[in-house]
């Protein structure tokens, strides 16, 4: 192998571990960051629980995913989607229940479950042509922007709710100010692109290596 050749290896590797180390801090500080902003503009708890943890927690795979679909490799965008949920499901929630038993006791968790199901198994039927067009992109954006309408009104209506306790008792637990709040959004912002951008050329990279 030359010279270059091993640069080259080294030069993905280092791209694919670090995009993913600076990614999962980046999206973590920028999350925190998120919720504490959200919580001095009076948010309520159960609210920044469901939309800003909740959605913010994908915010790694929409990065990735973005950038996979701007640079031509939508396969990875695709895999990477599904991937991160398979991971999330079986991976994450197995190792979870085997460690300790995962009680679910939230209402919100028991309405979303179904819908989970649903917008998956809705997902598979718009590809079952072998295309994802631009009209089943936007059926998905528009069910998407449904369900947070939706999750905002009920987060509004108030309510005892163990994520809204569990989500309020972090924010206690953890207090930052809103000016700190904002740098990290910001810097998470920031960081959150650039990893993002390291991880899909490492991966792009090694893929064409390998092919």
């Amino acid at each position: 192998m030359t010279s270059e050749g091993c640069l080259t290896i080294i030069q993905v590797v280092l791209a694919l571990v670090g995009g993913i180390a600076l990614l999962l801090w980046s999206a973590t500080r920028l999350i925190e960051g998120a919720a504490a902003a959200a919580w001095h503009l009076r948010v309520p708890a159960l609210l920044v629980g469901m939309v800003v943890i909740g959605f913010g927690t994908s915010l790694p795979e929409f990065t990735v995913s973005l950038l996979s679909g701007l640079q031509g490799t939508p396969s990875l965008a695709l895999g990477n989607a599904y991937g991160s949920n398979i991971a999330n499901i079986g991976l994450v929630l197995g190792l979870s229940a085997l460690l300790r038993p995962v009680l679910v006791h939230s209402r919100v968790l028991r309405v979303e479950l179904p819908i989970l199901c649903v917008v998956t198994a809705a997902s598979v039927a718009l590809m079952w042509d072998g295309e994802l067009s631009v009209p089943d992109g936007a059926s998905l954006l528009v069910v998407f922007a449904t369900l947070a309408v939706w999750s905002v009104i009920q987060g509004r209506r108030g309510g005892d709710d163990a994520l809204g306790v569990e989500m309020q008792q972090e924010l206690d637990a953890h207090p930052m100010t809103l000016q700190r709040a904002l740098i990290w959004v910001a810097v998470g912002l920031v960081l959150l692109l650039v990893s993002s951008r390291a991880l899909v050329w490492g991966a792009v990279e090694a893929a064409t290596s390998l092919g």
